[in-house]
């Protein structure tokens, strides 16, 4: 069953989208890739790479539409108004998409988020800024030092929107709640990835006593799509109930 929901973000200051696939299940929050949208994940397949536990009602999958992302790719804005949206964006997810989706689940469930690329970076800051929401987080093929594609100064936003930045200082019960929850790294080592960036994140979380993995699956995987297909289906089996 597909379904979706779209409204004004008085926050974002556009129209945001959230597209859902399942009945029921623990709510699973994907991120898309930079330019995409909330069924960017039913495009490229992935949707159907996790029926299997949509089947079996373990997971009912959700995405929205990736309004940071999108305007990094298109370079709509001067690196402060970029960085500005990316903590307005994981903002919105806190305050507005999960929300939407504790109301179409019936439950206040914490949350499994994942993604690719950009979206795994998302993933990565949803779990550790709002540990309270999120139960574990699967970060595939990702680059978690954003500033890397956006430049300009260091600013408020860049802190508060990049864990890189902002976990070597976190303390208190934000972080006791973060060191009960899972992150997981992955990625190939083929084309266009890079599994460097991957084991510079886990030695942050692992340096404040974040639980985490990292797994390089080799050079026959590709920054692509039939590389996340492997994945996200795995590591959601093992960590979903």
């Amino acid at each position: 069953m597909k379904a979706s929901d779209r409204w004004h973000s008085d926050r974002l200051g556009t129209e945001i989208t959230v597209a859902r696939w399942g009945t029921y299940g623990m709510p699973v929050l994907l991120f898309p890739t930079a330019g995409g949208d909330a069924e960017e994940v039913e495009r490229h397949k992935m949707v159907a790479h996790l029926a299997p536990l949509m089947d079996a009602g373990r997971a009912k999958v959700y995405s929205c539409d990736s309004v940071a992302g999108k305007a990094m790719a298109e370079r709509a804005g001067t690196p402060d108004q970029l960085l500005a949206l990316f903590n307005l964006f994981h903002q919105a997810v806190a305050e507005e998409i999960i929300p939407a989706i504790h109301s179409d689940s019936g439950g206040r469930l914490p949350v499994v988020v994942a993604g690719a690329s950009i979206g795994a970076f998302n993933s990565l800051a949803m779990i550790c800024r709002y540990p309270h929401l999120v139960s574990s987080a699967v970060c595939m093929s990702g680059t978690y030092a954003i500033e890397k594609f956006i430049g300009g100064r260091f600013t408020d936003d860049l802190y508060f929107s990049s864990p890189l930045h902002f976990l070597p200082g976190l303390e208190g019960p934000a972080l006791d709640t973060l060191r009960q929850r899972m992150v997981v790294f992955a990625s190939g080592s083929g084309a266009w990835e890079d599994v460097s960036e991957s084991w510079a994140a886990a030695k942050v979380l692992g340096a404040k006593g974040i639980p985490n993995r990292v797994d390089d699956w080799g050079s026959g995987y590709e920054h692509d799509w039939p590389t996340w297909w492997e994945m996200l289906p795995l590591y959601l089996d093992d960590l979903l109930p």
